[in-house]
């Protein structure tokens, strides 16, 4: 994967961007200013960061993978240590499908009914393949998405998640809570994968 360098980066003009950051020279990124980035936070190849009027907020250590996307006039946050598997897209605005509005860009917004909620992603939340986070959800700390699961509503702390809807499955671990205790305070030496 090719990475933009610290000064190219610089050059686009985020809202914020912390060190160590690494974005692919193929992600595709509209409106860098209403974005901010943590510390050791990595954006894949193909993927596509289009931050509305409310922007994108990435914490430390978050990863998207390959083909991601984070879409939507609405707040879109991803607090630290969140990750997305490949494919996942996150909507904070979506078009009325009920037919009694028009849809789609190329409609003046008078003709259309376009709802805009935010969404978040607490510290330690999981996204698996695929899967599809609605707006106005918001994952609770620790949350995990198996792949290919459609999310329409909040998702408790520490639970397994999956299916179309996505249902609760299971209990995560809590573990990984003294796991980053230790690496705050300690971080390892040696390069991230």
């Amino acid at each position: 994967m090719s990475y933009y360098s610290d000064t190219e980066l610089a050059a686009l003009g985020w809202k914020r961007l912390g060190r160590n950051v690494r974005v692919s020279r193929k992600a595709s990124i509209y409106n860098p200013r209403s974005i901010e980035i943590g510390d050791d936070s990595r954006i894949d190849d193909f993927c596509l960061l289009s931050a509305g009027s409310d922007g994108i907020a990435i914490g430390r250590n978050v990863h998207l993978a390959a083909y991601s996307s984070l879409i939507g006039a609405a707040a879109i946050a991803l607090d630290d240590f969140a990750g997305l598997s490949s494919r996942v897209s996150i909507y904070s605005s979506s078009d009325d499908y009920s037919g009694r509005s028009m849809t789609n860009p190329t409609v003046p917004v008078e003709f259309t009914d376009v709802r805009h909620a935010p969404v978040r992603l607490a510290r330690h939340t999981i996204v698996g393949a695929g899967s599809v986070i609605l707006p106005g959800v918001t994952l609770h700390e620790g949350c995990a998405v198996g792949a290919l699961s459609l999310v329409r509503k909040d998702c408790d702390a520490f639970g397994i998640y999956a299916g179309n809807p996505a249902r609760r499955i299971g209990t995560r671990l809590r573990d990984l809570l003294e796991l980053e205790a230790r690496f705050l305070v300690s971080p390892p030496q040696h390069s991230p994968r």
